[in-house]
Order: C-alpha cells, then sequence, then structure tokens
C-alpha cells in the first residue's frame, strides 16, 4: 500500500500556511494560555487537511493480475473463419499463466459474451453464439470490451478482424478509451472468400405508361472473369433470364421490357454465379409507377365473388384471387388501386398481411371494400385486427340486439413446445376473446401441460382487464396431456344454466395419454357443451383433434401460419357470443351520399346482413331499421374505405335483380380510387441513409412523410427541413425495398418506392491494415502473426486507487467544529486540574514577592 497524489501542486500552499502559523505562534506562544494552544494545534490541523485533501489523495494496493480479451469479428465478411479464430484463441489461452485472466467476446454490429473473464483454462464453445452480421462496429465492440472487465487490471484487448467497419469509428473510440493501463494487439483475418460477383446498381425508369417501352440499366461487379445467368422478375414473378459472360471488374447492361401491370411494380434483377462469396449481394430492385387503366383486386373466400362480373372492364382492370394466395408483401398489394374483400375470413389471412393493407390504404391510398357473409366481418374473427381499424364499422354490436348467455373456456397448450411465437399468439388471441365477453358472460381459462393450470376461474366475468392480464402471464412448461384438461373443463360448464356453453381446445403437440374422448364429449353434449378445435404446426395431432370437433359440434381449424390464431379465437368467441346476422327481409333507409342518384326509382328489398356499428366518423348511405349501417365510408389516412354489410349473393335479395345493380357496384370501385391530387415529389439519396424530398413547386409549408418497409412496418424517420418545400430524412432501414408516402397540408400526395441496397459488408475486401496499425500503435500494442505473444506481460501496472479525500475533508470538518465549541464555550477541566493550574499560577508570584520583602529587610 502506498500513498498517491493525483494534484500534488497543491502542497506548495503548506509553505504559506507553514510560515503564516510559525509567526503567530513565535508572537503569541510563551503568553498564550492551555486553551488558547489546543485551539491553535487544531486550527493547523484542519488546514492542513484541506491542503491534502485539495491534492486528491489516495491509497493505492498494488495487484499482481492481468487481463486479456479477446474480441473474435463475426460479421458476414468473416463467415466461415469462426472455427480457425477459435481455434488460436484455444491454443493462446492454453498457455496463459496463474495471474492472469482471459475472456472472449464476438462482435458485429453487435456484441456477445462466449467466454466471461476467468482464471480457468476454459475451452471456446463449439455452437459459437449468432450475431447480427449485417455490419462491423469496432467502436462498439472497443469500448464494450474496455468496460466489461476490471478497469483496475492492466488489459490487452487483442482484436481478431480485417479490420473493415462499416458502423463506427474505431479510431475515434480511442478518444474515449484513453486509459493508462489499455492496450490494443491486432491480428488481421483475411477473408476466406476470394471470389465474388454483386449487382451493385439496378435502376429502372420512375415512371411510365402501360405498354411503353422501359429501359433498364445495372452494373455488375466481379472479382474475376466467369459466366453468370441474369435473372428478371415483376413483382416476384420471374419474366426473363439471359447468359451472360462477367470479366474482372465493372459490366454494364441494358434491357428492355413493356410495361404490362400498372400501379407501383417492383422490378428485381438477380444474379446466378458458380462460385461465389455472398449471396446476400445477388439482387436488387427498383420500383416504377406505372399509370393507365385502375386496377381492382377482388378477393374471395370459400367461394368465387361474382362481383368481377358486374364490373365495367372496360374502364377498370379486375384481377380475382383466393384469400389464401394474397401476397405478404406490400409492393404486392400496391399494384392495385382498390381490394375488395368479398365474405373473406379472417381466419385465412395472417396478421401481417392485414397489417400490410392497413399501411397500404392508410399511407399509400388504396381503397378497401369489405362485403358481407358468414365468413365476414365479427363472424370472420376481425375483432380488433388491422382490417377493423380501417374500416368504418366496429365489429362489435352496441346493445341493440338480444344476446344470449354464454360460457366459454378456453384451454390452451403450454407445453415447452408452444415456446416462443405461438404461446405468445395463443394468449394474445385468449385475452382479445375475453374483451369480447360481457360482465354477465361466464368464462374460464386453462392451461395445460402434462397437468391442468386454473389460469381464469370459470365464473362471471367482473374484471376483463384482469383476466387479460392473468392469461397474458402464463408460460411455457413441460409435456402435453390433453384429456385431462378437457375433461376439467367440461366438468365446470356442464351444470351451468347457460344458453351457450363452449369450449375452445387449442394445442401444438400429441397427448401424453389416450382416453375416452367419446364419451367425455357425448355426455358434454347432452348437458349443450360444444367443442372446437385449433390445431398448430405440424406435431398436432390432427385426426384427433378433427374428430373431437366433429364430435363436439364444433368446428377445426388446422393453422399453418401461427398469426391466424388471434382471428380463430375471435372468430369462436364471436359466433357463440353473439347473433350476429339479421335474417329477415328489410328495406334500407337511404341517406344523403355519393349513391343517392342510384336510388331515385326506389330501394330493392333486401335479405340479410352482418351486425355492426358504424364509427363516430362515418358517412353512412344505407341503413337498416335496427339503426344498423348496411354501406358506410370514411377516410383512412390518405385511403378510402367502405364498409358494406349485406352479400354479394343472396343477402341482397332484390338488389340482384335491380337495374342498378352493376352500376352500384361500379359506383363503389369509383369511390375507392385514390382521390388526392398526385404531385411528382422527388426523393433522392444524399448519403448513407439519408434521403432528400423535395416539392418542385415549393408550395408546400408542411411535408408529412412516412416510410413503410415491406412487411407493413411503419419505419421510424428523423425529418429536417432544409428549404421552402423540401426536406432531409434519416431513415435507418434494413437491405430492401422501402416506400415513402409524402403529403402536404395542400391535399396533394405522391408515393414512390426506394431499393436500400446492401451493405459494405457484402463485399470482398483486403484488411483495413492502415486502421488497424494505427489502432495498435496509439494504444502501446502491436500487429501480431499469430496470437502467441497474447499473454506477454502487459507493461502496465495492475492496482486499485482508492481515494481518500473525502475522509480528509471530513476530518478537517470536525476538527474546525471543535475548535468553533471550545472558543465559544471555553474549556471546562476537571477541580483538581484547575487547583493544580491555580498553585500553578500563584506560587511564582509568592516567592517573588518573598524575595522583595527580604531586600527590602
Amino acid at each position: 500500500m502506498e500513498l498517491r497524489l493525483d494534484n500534488p501542486v497543491w502542497l506548495w500552499l503548506l509553505l504559506p500556511t507553514i510560515f503564516y502559523f510559525g509567526f503567530l505562534a513565535f508572537k503569541t506562544w510563551p503568553k498564550s494560555s492551555l486553551l488558547y494552544r489546543i485551539v491553535f494545534g487544531l486550527r493547523i490541523a484542519a488546514v492542513a487537511l484541506l491542503i491534502f485533501a485539495l491534492a486528491a489523495p489516495s491509497l493505492y494496493f498494488a495487484d499482481e493480475q492481468e487481463q486479456v480479451i479477446f474480441l473474435m469479428d463475426r460479421s458476414a465478411s468473416l463467415e466461415g473463419m469462426e472455427a480457425e479464430m477459435s481455434k488460436a484463441i484455444d491454443l493462446a489461452i492454453a498457455g496463459k499463466e496463474d495471474h492472469q485472466v482471459a475472456g472472449v467476446y464476438t462482435f458485429a454490429e453487435d456484441f456477445q459474451t462466449l467466454l466471461p473473464l476467468s482464471k480457468d483454462q476454459q475451452p471456446v464453445p463449439i455452437d459459437l453464439a449468432i450475431n447480427q452480421n449485417r455490419h462491423t462496429n469496432i467502436e462498439q465492440a472497443l469500448e464494450l470490451a474496455a468496460n466489461s472487465g476490471n478497469t483496475d487490471l492492466a488489459t490487452r484487448i487483442v482484436l481478431l478482424t480485417d479490420g473493415n467497419e462499416t458502423k463506427g469509428s474505431a479510431i475515434e473510440s480511442l478518444e474515449r478509451l484513453q486509459s493508462s493501463r489499455l492496450q490494443v494487439d491486432v491480428l488481421q483475418i483475411e477473408q476466406k472468400a476470394t471470389s465474388d460477383a454483386a449487382i451493385s446498381r439496378f435502376e429502372t425508369p420512375a415512371s411510365a405508361f402501360l405498354g411503353e417501352a422501359q429501359t433498364f440499366s445495372l452494373e455488375i461487379e466481379a472479382d474475376a472473369d466467369t459466366a453468370a445467368k441474369l435473372i428478371f422478375s415483376v413483382n416476384d414473378r420471374d419474366f426473363d433470364e439471359k447468359e451472360i459472360q462477367l470479366v474482372s471488374g465493372k459490366n454494364a447492361f441494358s434491357y428492355s421490357y413493356p410495361a404490362e401491370q400498372e400501379g407501383l411494380v417492383k422490378y428485381e434483377a438477380r444474379i446466378e454465379v458458380a462460385e461465389d462469396a455472398f449471396l446476400e449481394n445477388n439482387e436488387l430492385a427498383s420500383i416504377t409507377d406505372v399509370g393507365g387503366t385502375p386496377e381492382v383486386l377482388v378477393v374471395s373466400g370459400d367461394v368465387a365473388s361474382p362481383i368481377p362480373a358486374v364490373l365495367d372492364k372496360e374502364r377498370i382492370n379486375v384481377s380475382e384471387m383466393a384469400a389464401p394466395k394474397l401476397p405478404q408483401n406490400l409492393s404486392s398489394f400496391l399494384q392495385y388501386d382498390a381490394i375488395i374483400f368479398d365474405n373473406v375470413s379472417g381466419t385465412e389471412i395472417g396478421e401481417q398481411q392485414m397489417d400490410v393493407i392497413e399501411q397500404a390504404v392508410k399511407q399509400f391510398g388504396v381503397g378497401f371494400m369489405m362485403v358481407g357473409g358468414d365468413q365476414s366481418y365479427g363472424l370472420g374473427g376481425y375483432f380488433k385486427t388491422p382490417i377493423e381499424r380501417l374500416l368504418p364499422v366496429e365489429m362489435e354490436v352496441k346493445g341493440k340486439h338480444e344476446l344470449p348467455s354464454l360460457g366459454l373456456v378456453i384451454v390452451m397448450d403450454r407445453s415447452g413446445s408452444m415456446m416462443g411465437a405461438k404461446m405468445e399468439l395463443a394468449k394474445e388471441a385468449a385475452a382479445r376473446s375475453v374483451e369480447l365477453l360481457r360482465k354477465d358472460d361466464t368464462v374460464g381459462v386453462i392451461a395445460f401441460d402434462d397437468q391442468p393450470w386454473q389460469i381464469v376461474p370459470t365464473e362471471k366475468l367482473e374484471d376483463p382487464k384482469e383476466a387479460a392480464e392473468k392469461i397474458l402471464s402464463v408460460t411455457p412448461g413441460g409435456g402435453t396431456e390433453i384429456y385431462k384438461s378437457l375433461e376439467e373443463a367440461y366438468a365446470q360448464l356442464e351444470d351451468l344454466d347457460l344458453q351457450r356453453k363452449h369450449i375452445i381446445l387449442l394445442t401444438d403437440g400429441q397427448s401424453a395419454t389416450s382416453n375416452d374422448y367419446d364419451s367425455l364429449i357425448e355426455d358434454g353434449l347432452e348437458n349443450k357443451v360444444t367443442l372446437s378445435t385449433v390445431s398448430i404446426g405440424q406435431d398436432a395431432d390432427k385426426n384427433l383433434l378433427e374428430e373431437l370437433a366433429e364430435t363436439g359440434n364444433g368446428r377445426f381449424y388446422d393453422v399453418t401460419d401461427a398469426t391466424t390464431i388471434p382471428a380463430i379465437l375471435s372468430r369462436e368467441t364471436v359466433m357463440m357470443s353473439r347473433t350476429y346476422i339479421v335474417d329477415k327481409p328489410f328495406y334500407p333507409i337511404v341517406y344523403d351520399s355519393n349513391w343517392n342518384a342510384l336510388f331515385a326509382d326506389g330501394v330493392p328489398e333486401m335479405n340479410t346482413y352482418i351486425a355492426t356499428t358504424a364509427k363516430g366518423a362515418a358517412s353512412v348511405a344505407l341503413e337498416s331499421a335496427e339503426e344498423d349501417p348496411v354501406l358506410a365510408t370514411w377516410y383512412y389516412g390518405l385511403g378510402k374505405t367502405i364498409a358494406y354489410t349485406s352479400g354479394s349473393g343472396a343477402w341482397s335479395g332484390g338488389f340482384q335483380s335491380w337495374k342498378n345493380w352493376p352500376a352500384f357496384w361500379n359506383r363503389n370501385v369509383s369511390q375507392l380510387l385514390p382521390s388526392f391530387e398526385e404531385v411528382p415529389f422527388s426523393v433522392t439519396k444524399k448519403a448513407q441513409g439519408v434521403y432528400s424530398v423535395e416539392d418542385p413547386s415549393q408550395s408546400s409549408a408542411i411535408l408529412d412523410i412516412a416510410v413503410v418497409d415491406e412487411e407493413g412496418k411503419e419505419l421510424p424517420v428523423q425529418s429536417q427541413p432544409t428549404a421552402p418545400g423540401k426536406v432531409d430524412v434519416m431513415l435507418d432501414a434494413d437491405p430492401g425495398l422501402v416506400f415513402f408516402s409524402i403529403s402536404n397540408e395542400n391535399g396533394a400526395a405522391y408515393r414512390t418506392g426506394l431499393a436500400i441496397p446492401y451493405g459494405d459488408e457484402y463485399r470482398t475486401d483486403k484488411p483495413n491494415s492502415a486502421m488497424l496499425t494505427t489502432l495498435a500503435e496509439r494504444t502501446g500494442g502491436k500487429v501480431v502473426e499469430s496470437l502467441n505473444e497474447a499473454f506477454r506481460n502487459i507493461p502496465y501496472e495492475s492496482g486499485t486507487k482508492q481515494p481518500i479525500q473525502q475522509s480528509l475533508l471530513l476530518a478537517a470538518m470536525i476538527l474546525f467544529f471543535i475548535d468553533i465549541t471550545l472558543r465559544r464555550f471555553g474549556l471546562k477541566l476537571p477541580k483538581r486540574q484547575l487547583k493544580a493550574a491555580a498553585v500553578g499560577e500563584v506560587a511564582p508570584k509568592t516567592v517573588e514577592q518573598l524575595i522583595k520583602a527580604k531586600k527590602r529587610s
């Protein structure tokens, strides 16, 4: 242990202090009292302590330990080098000494611990953690590694990388890592791949007209002469391929293709090469806005829709599609101006597709219409979905129809195989179903693994929010035993006096035991208990679950897309808890709207519709006698949506034979088409992740900009106005297509798509030796040829410094307060000491008086 001073210059204050107090002592000490001398000493000590405190003293405890931290680059540019780097680190750690600790971390875009710092010689794990490898961020890795261990120890970071950073700056990080104990060694790793071909540029016209010949231009970079196949696609459908010969360096190609589809059309170019380092850089996409005849997509449920047959195909192009074939990406929907769902069940559509459709309507002005039927609206499971959000009606029926009393028990698999997305979606679905129920309804939730667990007691629903919270807290468990839980659910419902009693069984596995399900379900039917089953994934016992549903007078759902689970449970709950179908002939009430002219000669009779509730801002054109909307519309973002709660077939009754029936559907389509003024705002790339958006007319005071990816997720952006009608947009997006939706305060709007290219990570480059050498030299390390020297002695010392500045300040304050107290109240000594002091003071005077008296005599 030794005393160290960080600011010893303050000790020069001791010189004037010593001189000052020395002078005072010389003048006052002989005549001073005991109290004065004590106070004087206290004051000297307090001032001395304050001066030492200003010098920032500390006690230093030396330590022999050293730590060596290995940083392994796991980015895409070094893919395939993991085993080689791990082996080198293992050999290095085997040579470490007892006073040294070692740890291994991996990094790319992120930072992960592979081996925590330890004195033990542990081998690097064979199963390496998966890093987010699209970027190399050495700056972040160095800072996190430097702070991961004991900062009081002499530390060497051994960096294994090619130095080709695509995020951050390692050299700049050195300013934040200034330490007298940190040294960085570098082992340069060269990419294993030696040959690569990449599409570096692919451009198509920003806009075109239907039938116009479009010129595509692309550039391909190759590391060596090679043969390749060049493939072109439109909206994910290949339409041409060519055999090409690439030479080392840049290769330019052009291609002509007529515009055959309208809307925002996605074109893609990709290459196939026999030996290729990276597949990620083999394709690029581009967007062209093709104008022409409006495009309408009609989506059918179980039965083909009759709507396309009555539309005016001379003025609009009509496409038909079954619900299961709906695409997943946004670009596929943006080629249409309007989408019509005709009796389409939400159980056929995943949540992602609903999200994509919502963004297509809200941000890009695509029109959307839902047509009623026994698979539509609430009966289709659309409660609390993106589709419900964009429609002008709510699926819930609020107090206008007689509702049956209901008892519902959800039996939900919580076995280990449900872990992850399936479990989360199942919990969300169960919670959503509970929210659909009224307070007078009876509800229970049983989660099971190898035994049943009562999550929500089967009783009248008092607090839906509390029940939902209990459901969302369920965690995965062990095995799968269906029968016990199903038996418990039947037992809880059988004796209840309710009009409808229903069980929903949801599982992704097979029961551990085989029991007499038939007797259980048949006994339940005698007590009016029905059963529906939901099979998730390939491992579920589909035959058993289908038989259970058939025997239990319910429905069987075979789920391949787990995101449809919420819609399925919502549909089941609605079918049991509501009477949604209003099945009695009626004449709709007509309100002022764009459809009025069609009803000038009267209104036909309708047969059936789905009961819904109009939203506050909706405009109702047709309404039933029960005040339920039959035809309603509103704007949702840039798009317009229509809810037609009757059907396209027999439900519409006299409408089918009505002379204006075709005109009715064509009017619907015309109302759905985008109505905003389209202004060609320009979007140009300024730098990586920075785009400039400009109004060429400079008439926009405010530009509202949204960016959405192919999955329908709105991306966070930062906007900064740079001039009138001009904005810089900062965007962090993954490689692929993104779509810009731009609008202003004047009602003008524009939509376009941009391709975010693959990053520099997917290129074959030599190691960045200059940067790595600078990094090592500035920290006192070196660029090593192997890891044999990783555990050489570090030329820095380890130790712990314990500051004592606060302790000295505290001591000085205490002495100062003692000083004040003594001066204020004096020094009170015991009587014996006071008497001795008095004698000591009187005796000299008495002797002196006797001597003087003797002389006088």
